[in-house]
């Protein structure tokens, strides 16, 4: 396995691009298929309901299932972590800082450059499976090379951006670690993810122009304002406010559709790859 980023396991990727995943039921039968579910509970944290915050900070609660029945909070990284882990004990090996730059598709090879020596490699194999995301080398490979490949890309105003509510100073969740917090406020909204180490990772979904958009909040003050405005009982959660929203990217969020996702019996598309969606849209 040839993977783009540094081991996640042994190096701090910096913060500002995953949106925690919140795994149901649905999630959970493809993990208990696969034999793994069992080891990723173990980095998963139960969300029974969830808790909207309005903008005078009054709270209310609505759950997401029967008695018992929850969704789960589960960070990317930490999943990929379990994943890997579970890979190289079943004799995967992976070779990291790897980022595929085009591929073969008579021969089934894929050429591969190391980002830290930019060594190129040749990589044959009797299957390819692009999991190389919505920016996918394979995919562009399809386009240029195979007749009557269909492709559509299409990007919505609003992107996101990651944010933090960090542990308290006593070591505790700063807010109730078993429901998704959502600051819905119309046009956008803030989301809250809780985490295995007592923080929450934060989501701002936001539009990149406009009168209320990242674009407009480009400067301390305005961002405080409207922060402080629009999130009264977050903002007191978030000490690291400032340096997380102006150091953490707004990223886009796109749809990407294309047929076919297999090419002969050489490479096959997988995940954003084939068919990138966003967390939750009308236009999905």
């Amino acid at each position: 396995m040839y993977e783009r980023r540094p081991d996640l396991r042994t190096n701090r990727i910096s913060a500002g691009r995953p949106i925690n995943l919140a795994l149901s039921d649905r999630g959970w039968r493809g993990l208990e298929k696969v034999g793994i579910a069992e080891e990723v509970r173990k980095v998963a944290l139960p969300m029974k309901g969830r808790i909207m915050h309005d903008i005078n900070s009054q709270i209310s609660y609505q759950p997401y299932g029967k008695e018992g029945q929850a969704i789960y909070s589960v960070s990317r990284g930490g999943l990929n972590c379990v994943l890997m882990d579970l890979a190289e004990k079943q004799g995967v090996e992976i070779f990291f800082n790897e980022k595929c730059d085009s591929v073969d598709l008579k021969k089934g090879n894929a050429i591969f450059e190391n980002f830290e020596t930019q060594k190129k490699t040749e990589v044959h194999a009797d299957y390819l499976f692009a999991t190389d995301g919505a920016g996918s080398a394979a995919r562009l490979q399809l386009q240029l090379s195979t007749d009557r490949f269909q492709y559509s890309q299409q990007y919505l105003e609003h992107g996101y951006k990651e944010l933090c509510i960090p542990p308290t100073p006593q070591g505790d969740f700063a807010m109730d670690p078993t429901a998704l917090h959502i600051w819905p406020r119309g046009s956008f909204m803030l989301i809250a993810l809780p985490n295995m180490d007592k923080s929450f990772t934060c989501t701002l979904f936001f539009p990149f122009d406009g009168e209320n958009s990242f674009n407009a909040l480009d400067t301390e003050e305005k961002m405080m304002t409207f922060f402080t405005k629009m999130f009264p009982d977050a903002v007191p959660l978030m000490p690291t406010l400032k340096t997380d929203y102006f150091e953490n990217p707004a990223c886009s969020l796109g749809i990407i559709r294309c047929f076919p996702w297999s090419y002969e019996d050489k490479l096959l598309l997988v995940g954003d790859a084939a068919h990138a969606i966003v967390p939750s849209t009308d236009k999905e």
